[in-house]
């Protein structure tokens, strides 16, 4: 049986995304503009630059690409790249799109995580795999990360 132990909370500010329309479905870039993780291992800020880069394919589905860099709080930098799944109904697809907070019971939002440490205090970081379970809010999202044992 899969063991999960809490690494972190993360909570990445965002811009309202910048949407194409594509032959595979909508390309949403949402810019993060800065957050906070905290937790017993690890804990510091997410540097404005990363991005969200969403696929919404037909069936709805978002294919989540995530990308951005921690500073921790003793001033290392990792860098974090999270694959994920966030589906739900029309009706609360369009509220989230149109920024409206909708309570994360309502949809499905799943992502797993790898990190890139440099070697030291954080190595560990580049052994495992994470995986999340998160809300989309108005301006930011919320999440809540568990490593995989």
């Amino acid at each position: 049986m899969i063991e999960l132990k809490p690494l972190f909370e993360l909570k990445a500010n965002v811009d309202p995304p910048q949407i194409i329309d594509g032959p595979l479905g909508q390309r949403l870039f949402i810019p993060v503009t800065g957050g906070t993780l905290s937790g017993e291992r690890i804990s510091g800020v997410l540097q404005a630059g990363g991005a969200d880069f969403q696929l919404i394919r037909r069936d709805g589905v978002a294919e989540l690409d995530v990308r951005v860099t921690i500073l921790t709080d003793d001033g290392v930098t990792v860098q974090l790249k999270g694959h994920g799944i966030r589906h739900t109904s029309a009706e609360v697809f369009a509220k989230i799109m149109s920024g409206v907070e909708v309570d994360p019971a309502e949809y499905y939002f799943r992502e797993a995580m790898f990190f890139e440490a440099p070697a030291g205090k954080y190595d560990w970081l580049n052994k495992m795999i994470a995986i999340a379970k998160g809300g989309r809010l108005k301006s930011y999202v919320l999440l809540d990360v568990y490593e995989v044992l």
